[in-house]
């Protein structure tokens, strides 16, 4: 191996990459780097220690986690080991000029001289790195412009995933080199990171005293806040301090009334989860579990002078002159390395003193973190909220030019996602777009004339429309360099025939660049109206969960009463729905619906709907079914949460969904025995032949879990493996009913005749068949007292006094039980 041609393109009297040399004696590990490099074409550099040099290639797109998805890797000259800890500009006019950042590196192993591999061109190994682990593999494809081209992929395992190297660089890190045994000097740029380092600790010094003699102080405060919080409803002894996914917002058209809400300023920054005190000492993650410590040390020096352990939730900002979150500035900060003026939002507890509270009451969580900040460095600073009128704090965020506010239920428990309980509302209309092409500038404008937009629908990109307004002029001269890199001659999307845009003047580019950019709603050509740049998203790339989906409704005629005999309004119920949808959607999403609507509430006229409706909203999905008739008819279902409310908005009280997946419609995953008593039975009897069809069906290895149905009956409910079709479960499900009638005829029955019910229980097997439903869990009944249907374990159901137990007051505090989910999760297929 050599480094000749290595040495040859670099002056490294002007240049901070390190000279190096061959190592003479192998590691112990064979390692390996990658480096993200913003050269004059973006790409990844792939390095792996083979015989003393780093052999190296050149990923334009980077590494795919996809099994076997392709990316073009060229082969380039042998580097030093001591590269791989190389990070920092190589100056213009020098070879390979721009930035470089380690992204990931760790040791590799193959079978067999991984020399001999390469050379007969196909490479297998594995990889043990922060983020690329597992089975890869290089494949020699033949040689363009004297370069040899590769191919680089992921093999399937455990590993693999629907996800690529661009996907996990929010919050990149510098991957430290640690005790990997270094064959020469770090290079000038080691050096500089050094002085910056040392004059970054002699700055903060006199901070740190400080704030430690404060520590000091308020020590005995800490110990007794922390005893209190283990008296909190909720609070349990934690686990080990580590990651916790964060709690995530829904975006909301309104904003919530009542004094149950609480309103903080939406943060426009980098969300991250902060850890304090413990074995390990301050950590940062980004929202997706990637460390941040290095890339803002003096927010970690912060944390450090707190003299308790502590979790937090929090938002990473920069602060304008008027005193306001700057998102540009936060990025031009990160990007330079000058992060000593970034702050940090804190407005969340997790953890105290090894006291887990994510079960607390948020509004408890919020009173103890006001009183653990006070003194605290004033780079961690407590976001404070206003309890109730949320309309007024909305109204003073807009005309402050703020992002917008968040809106949090101040009883509400910590968890992990996505919910209902913190909504998002925008003071200013705001969404991400794929670039997809540009125009050339006219008259005196320089850079670009418009970027043209695409947004993800149903698997594919599909034309927004066009920005060019709101490009700063630093903006407009950046631009250029990134899009020429990315053009293609091939149209990424259809213009439509109405754009006033030939498409011989567009510029193509690949599409994997994002830009936020704010807008006064569509046009009615579906295109962007009134588009103006807010800012280039280099934390994002174009991934399906750009496809955002309708905010939540406004709701209409909210004092309408729904609930007569106990006052319960349209709005109680949209609140109800807003609070349960997410367990709800795990009963509903994605299947075909028939609802039952009540305009002028359940005393009124009610309507039971399966088709599709001309005011749902774009939410609410359309599907074309072949009826019973041979016709075809258009039916509806959800996969949000926003669907689910704009049913709800348009007065539907009942969701009862199909017993199959609209994606595999013909193969019903769910069996469903609905037990209809005679009236004259007692419920302890309706309890116990629930258990007894559980016992039946056990025999027959079919797992099964109890929904209680709102009503007077009890739902035996068997999840399966989608391999039968309708006729094999409907043929299963009337020889199984039939056969439990004939061994207990005393007290069963399996046909729907009223006069052979009386003094028995009806087994509905009917629910089974294609386009039947059954009421969903969590789902409101159209009845007096507004009950919900609900699901509960085999030994709550032997104890609950009632079938309508759960209603609007109580069944919102339900979680889905384990014995529920583990039944779903062993689904088995239809005994044959």
């Amino acid at each position: 191996m050599s480094l000749q041609e290595y040495q040859r393109k670099r002056r490294f009297r002007e240049t901070p990459e390190p000279r190096g040399m061959v190592a003479r004696h192998r590691t112990k590990a064979r390692s390996f780097v990658v480096q993200l490099h913003h050269a004059r074409a973006r790409h990844y550099d792939f390095r792996l220690e083979v015989d003393g040099v780093l052999r190296s290639w050149a990923v334009p797109k980077g590494p795919s986690f996809r099994p076997g998805e392709k990316r073009l890797a060229v082969e380039v000259e042998d580097h030093p080991l001591s590269y791989a800890s190389f990070e920092g500009t190589i100056p213009e006019g020098h070879y390979g000029a721009g930035h470089v950042a380690v992204y990931d590196e760790g040791t590799w192993t193959t079978d067999g001289d991984p020399a001999d591999a390469i050379g007969r061109g196909s490479l297998d190994f594995v990889l043990k790195g922060s983020r690329l682990k597992g089975a890869w593999k290089l494949v020699r494809t033949g040689e363009r412009g004297g370069k040899p081209q590769w191919l680089l992929f992921k093999r399937s395992d455990g590993f693999a995933g629907d996800f690529e190297a661009d996907d996990l660089l929010e919050g990149v890190p510098r991957a430290a080199a640690r005790g990997r045994r270094q064959n020469d000097g770090a290079g000038a740029n080691e050096a500089a990171r050094a002085r910056r380092t040392t004059s970054a600790a002699k700055t903060n010094a006199a901070k740190t005293t400080r704030t430690a003699k404060t520590s000091a102080r308020s020590s005995a405060m800490h110990r007794r806040l922390i005893d209190g919080a283990s008296a909190l409803p909720g609070a349990r002894r934690a686990g080990r301090l580590d990651f916790i996914a964060p709690m995530l917002t829904t975006a909301s058209k309104t904003v919530p009334a009542g004094e149950e809400w609480l309103h903080e300023w939406k943060w426009d920054g980098y969300r991250l989860i902060a850890a304090a005190g413990g074995r390990t000492g301050p950590r940062l993650w980004s929202r997706n579990g990637l460390p941040w410590a290095d890339r803002v040390p003096e927010i970690v020096t912060a944390l450090s002078a707190l003299d308790f352990e502590a979790q937090f939730d929090s938002e990473l900002i920069a602060v304008n002159a008027t005193g306001y979150s700057d998102f540009n500035a936060l990025q031009a900060a990160l990007k330079s390395g000058e992060t000593a003026q970034l702050r940090l939002a804190v407005f969340d507890l997790l953890r105290l003193g090894g006291i887990d509270l994510t079960s607390v009451e948020l509004q408890a969580r919020k009173a103890l973190l006001r009183e653990l900040l006070k003194g605290a460095d004033p780079r961690l600073f407590y976001s404070d909220h206003v309890a109730g009128h949320g309309d007024e704090v909305f109204r003073v965020a807009c005309s402050r030019g703020m992002e917008g506010i968040i809106s949090k239920r101040a009883d509400s428990p910590y968890r992990s996602g996505r919910g209902n309980a913190w909504l998002k509302i925008k003071a200013q209309d705001t969404r991400e777009f794929v670039v997809v092409g540009y125009t050339q500038p006219k008259g005196s404008r320089k850079g670009i004339g418009a970027l043209l937009l695409a947004q993800p629908r149903d698997g594919k990109l599909v034309y927004a429309g066009r920005v060019g307004s709101g490009l700063s002029d630093a903006m407009l001269a950046e631009l250029p360099g990134i899009l020429r890199a990315l053009e293609t001659s091939e149209p990424v999307v259809a213009l439509p025939r109405h754009t006033p845009l030939p498409a011989g003047k567009v510029h193509w580019v690949k599409p994997e660049r994002v830009v936020e950019v704010i807008f006064r709603g569509w046009g009615k050509e579906g295109l962007l109206r009134q588009a103006s740049f807010s800012r280039l998203r280099e934390d994002r790339s174009p991934a399906p969960d750009l496809e955002q989906p309708e905010p939540l409704p406004a709701l209409t005629s909210p004092s309408r009463i729904v609930y007569p005999d106990i006052g319960a309004t349209k709005q109680q119920v949209y609140d109800y729905y807003l609070e349960v949808g997410e367990r709800l959607l795990t009963e509903i999403g994605g299947r075909l619906l028939s609802i039952v609507r009540c305009p002028d509430g359940i005393t009124g006229q009610r309507f039971f709907q399966k088709h599709a409706g001309s005011g749902f909203g774009r939410s609410v999905k359309r599907i074309k079914v072949r009826e019973a008739d041979g016709d075809f008819a258009e039916y509806f279902y959800v996969e949000d949460l926003p669907g689910l409310m704009n049913l709800v908005q348009m007065n539907a009280i009942e969701f009862h969904p199909w017993g199959s997946r609209v994606a595999q419609l013909e193969l019903p995953d769910r069996m469903v025995f609905d037990l209809d008593p005679d009236p004259s039975i007692a419920w302890k009897e309706i309890r116990r032949a629930a258990r007894d069809l559980r016992d039946r069906l056990a025999e027959q290895g079919l797992p099964s879990y109890a929904r209680l149905s709102g009503g007077k009956g009890v739902h035996v409910v068997v999840p399966l493996a989608p391999t039968a079709d309708w006729e094999a479960v409907r043929r299963f499900c009337d020889h199984f009913a039939t056969g439990v009638a004939e061994a207990e005829p005393d007290r069963f029955v399996a046909t729907m005749s009223k006069a052979r019910r009386q003094g028995r229980i009806f087994i509905d097997w009917l629910r089974n068949a294609r386009g039947a439903t059954s009421v969903a869990a969590w789902s409101l009944r159209a009845r007096a007292g507004a009950p919900a249907a609900m699901l509960v374990t085999w030994d709550e159901l032997a104890r609950i006094r009632r079938p309508d137990h759960y209603g609007i007051r109580n069944a919102a505090g339900r979680a889905i039980p384990e014995e529920t989910a583990a039944a779903i999760a062993s689904a088995p297929p239809l005994p044959v």
